[in-house]
Formats: C-alpha cells, structure tokens, sequence
C-alpha cells in the first residue's frame, strides 16, 4: 500500500503549483510549506541538467527561456532551481515523495548511465530506507527500468502518469499490464460531470474499483476541492492538489 490515509492529500508541486501563499512551485519553501501544513506526501517533478544533476523544476526550460538540460546544476541554482538531493535533505523524514519523472528527448541517444532512468535509479540508491518514496511518469519505460532494478533500488513503488482526458479503459489496462503500483491520471480522466459517467460510459467509481480489482491503487491530479470531495465518495486513493489548505478542509469530514 503506497497511500495509508485514504484519501492522501499530496502536495502538487509542492504547496501547489505556481505561487499558492506566496511560495513558488517546485522551491524548498513550497515543499516545506505542505510539510507545515502537515500533508503526509507532496510532489516534485525531477529532470536531468546538462552536467547529470536531477533538479526540481516542471517545465524543459527556465523562466528565462534557457533549456534546463543544456545548463548545469549550478547554474540553475543561481536562477532559484534547486537540486532533488537538496529538497530531499530538508524535507522532514515522515514526508513521503512522488518524484514524477520528466525524460527528456536525449534519453533516447545518449550512453545509458547519461539517462534520466539511470540518474533516477542513483537516486534511489543514495537516499534507499529514508523516507517513502513514489516514482511516477508519463514516459512507460522508466517504470519498467526501475522494476527491474528493485534489488538495488528497494522496493519503490511505481506508477503511470496519463495526460489530460486520457482514455480511462485505456490508462488502467495500461498500468496493469505494465504491472505498477499506481495509476495517476488527470481529474478530467475520472468523468466527474453531471451523473459522473464520461463518454466510455465508465463513472468514477467504476474506474476506481477496476483499478482497485488490478491491486492498483489511483491518485487523480489537480482536482479542486469541491472534486476531491467527490473522488473520496468515488474510492480514490490520493488526490494531487494545487488548494492544499482548501482540499484539507473540505475533506477533512472524510479522512
């Protein structure tokens, strides 16, 4: 079991993405901000430099318009990009993390210890037993390359990240059959409009509990309070917010 707290409240970038309270997404305040907060999980999105660093920052390139893989760590810490190894020093030890894992286009050319999956995998390694850790991403091989690396890496669970009104029959055929340990997908995947059923025919609940049948456990990303609301009535396992003090509030009669 990844989340014990059902539903988890996980921090989305942190206290929320872009500048919620004042903390800017992706920083070591905004992580320890949710941490304050007393959230049990927050996520953080990991991608490579130019000098084999993995850094904290969502989009390929900086707020000046600079591809992040194409400056090293140091110089994305003097534009405020912090290393993962950093955030992972400060961030209290009960604080579980969801490193999604953005790849990036020369993982598909460059020698294999260069790669964000073999970068992650260090990672893994280094910081193994110190906290609870969740590796997620778009991209499916990262999630096949760990699994078969958890005699070195412990047994970190995995998951398949879909993008926006991705196919729901598709997404958790997709992670059972890759065989993760969760499935997260945007809000709009889990059909919450009027009687809850999308063009499928699949409501939220449905979905859930296919997922739940596979042993695969559902974290749905950026829902508002008002739907995170719904997705615990629906059996989600953790909703990804960008609201923390708002989604604690209103599911607060649930947990």
């Amino acid at each position: 079991m990844i989340f014990e707290t059902k539903p988890a409240v996980v921090g989305h970038r942190g206290f929320g993405a872009g500048r919620p309270g004042g903390y800017r997404e992706n920083s070591v305040e905004s992580f320890l901000a949710a941490a304050a907060r007393g959230l049990s999980w927050v996520e953080l999105d990991a991608r490579r430099s130019s000098d084999g660093e993995l850094v904290i920052w969502h989009d390929p390139v900086t707020a000046a318009g600079e591809y992040v893989g194409g400056r090293t760590a140091a110089q994305l810490a003097a534009e405020g990009i912090a290393r993962l190894d950093e955030v992972l020093a400060v961030l209290p030890p009960q604080v579980g993390v969801d490193i999604e894992i953005k790849c990036v286009i020369e993982d598909a050319t460059d020698p294999a210890p260069r790669r964000t999956h073999a970068l992650i995998a260090q990672a893994l390694r280094t910081w193994l037993g110190t906290r609870p850790f969740f590796v997620s991403s778009f991209d499916p091989s990262l999630p096949l390359y760990l699994a078969a690396r958890k005699d070195e890496i412990g047994d970190v669970p995995l998951g398949l990240i879909t993008e926006t009104n991705f196919p729901a029959e598709v997404a958790v055929s997709a992670a059972a059959n890759l065989g993760v340990d969760a499935l997260c997908v945007h809000t709009g995947t889990l059909n919450l409009r009027g009687n809850g059923a999308g063009p499928e025919g699949l409501s939220a609940d449905r979905i859930i509990a296919a997922a739940h049948s596979a042993g695969i456990e559902v974290m749905a990303w950026a829902p508002t309070p008002d739907e995170a609301v719904l997705l615990a009535a629906a059996g989600i396992d953790a909703v990804c917010v960008d609201d923390v003090p708002d989604a604690l509030s209103a599911l607060a009669p649930a947990r």
